[in-house]
This record gives structure tokens, C-alpha cells and sequence, in this order.
């Protein structure tokens, strides 16, 4: 499986398209900005809502949950890679993270 650190994925750059599979609720209190919420629950239904024909990175609270879904994607044909330590490392190394509420 693929896998890149939140530092090298913040030095891609605001427009990569980075998939956030954690649940609603965790979403809702902090997100990196301009993630898209597809929770890993509702995943395989969701599969139609990753973009297709590029490079997607997956993300959660740690790399767990990401982990999967990067297997599974990958599995689908996608190229997927994870994002080792999630939103807890993005956060830990300075990365921009959002609080209040706003659209997905």
C-alpha cells in the first residue's frame, strides 16, 4: 500500500484531493480544509463520490480506518494512498485544521 506523511501531502499543495473517512461527528469538530467526509461505515456505498482519474489520499483520526479504505479502494482500481497518522499527526505538525461547521 502506498502511504505519504501529512508533511509531504501539505507540500502537494491545497488541490490534491484527500478523502477523510472518519465519521460524521468526528468530521464536524475538526477537518483539514478542503477535505471530502465519505465515513468508512458508508464507504463501499459512497465509492461513486471519490474522484476518479487522479491520485486520491485517504485520511482519518490516526491511519487505521484510512488504512482500509486505501486497501479497498486500491482493490476498486483507484490510486489511493494513505495518510500515515491522520488528522492527529496533520494537527501535531502545525498543518491548518478547521473547527466551526461548513459544507461538505
Amino acid at each position: 500500500m502506498n502511504s505519504i506523511t501529512v508533511d509531504d501531502l501539505a507540500a502537494l499543495g491545497p488541490d490534491v484531493p484527500i478523502i477523510d473517512v472518519r465519521e460524521d461527528e468526528e468530521y464536524a469538530e475538526a477537518r483539514v480544509p478542503g477535505t471530502k467526509n465519505i465515513p468508512l461505515s458508508r464507504f463501499a456505498g459512497s465509492i461513486g463520490d471519490v474522484p476518479a482519474g487522479r491520485t486520491v489520499y485517504v485520511m482519518c483520526a490516526s491511519g487505521g480506518r484510512s488504512s482500509r479504505a486505501t486497501a479497498y479502494l486500491t482493490e476498486q482500481g483507484f490510486d489511493a494512498v494513505n495518510v500515515l497518522g491522520g488528522i492527529t499527526e496533520w494537527y501535531r505538525n502545525g498543518h491548518p485544521v478547521s473547527y466551526h461547521p461548513e459544507g461538505r
